[in-house]
């Protein structure tokens, strides 16, 4: 659900973008795509949505309920599937 009129879904644009502009992406290993912004993403029915922040947190293991944004909900995931190390630094048996 968006939560500013920002975030709100709109038809997508035509618009060109200047070339010489580059956005900054940051790739983590078990987290979201950090991406400067301000930033529109074009999702797969066409509609596009936005966000004005300076940087924005991309979803991408999609369990997110507030995709294409990121809220976090990997890491609920991740601490249950034993994925990362302990919280004690102590090896798993």
């Amino acid at each position: 659900m968006p939560n500013s009129p920002s975030d709100v879904p709109r038809p997508a644009s035509d618009a060109p973008r200047p070339a010489d502009v580059p956005r900054r992406i940051k790739v983590q290993r078990r987290g979201p795509l950090l991406v400067e912004g301000p930033v529109e993403v074009e999702l797969e029915d066409g509609t596009t949505v936005s966000s004005d922040r300076f940087r924005v947190a991309l979803c991408t293991c999609r369990r997110s309920r507030r995709f294409p944004w990121c809220d976090t909900s990997h890491r609920a995931r991740s601490a249950k599937a034993g994925d990362g190390p302990p919280a004690d630094g102590q090896p798993r048996p």
